[in-house]
């Protein structure tokens, strides 16, 4: 049975996500992918797509509050936090 163009993606984004080239984006990306990716909308689905171009020293320190999120990326950003249970900082 052929995937189709939804579960593609879902697919490629899970592998990119365990494949962040940091262990710690890895474990964050990667079991948010697991774990919550199959139900997002197709537009949370652009945005978090869009901050996975983000280098991973960045999307770090904004997914631990150590700096501030961007506006554009603060959606995606709180998806993860949310579903790792981080707090806002």
């Amino acid at each position: 049975m052929e995937l189709t163009e939804h579960e593609k993606r879902l697919k490629r984004l899970r592998i990119r996500c365990w494949r962040r080239g940091t262990k710690e984006m890895d474990l964050l990306f990667g079991g948010f992918a697991d774990g919550a990716l199959a139900d997002l909308s197709e537009p949370d689905l652009d945005a978090f797509e869009t901050l996975m171009n983000e280098n991973d020293q960045d999307l770090y320190l904004w997914i631990s509050g150590a700096t501030p999120v961007p506006e554009h990326f603060l959606p995606a950003v709180r998806m993860v936090r949310d579903y790792h249970k981080i707090d806002d900082a």
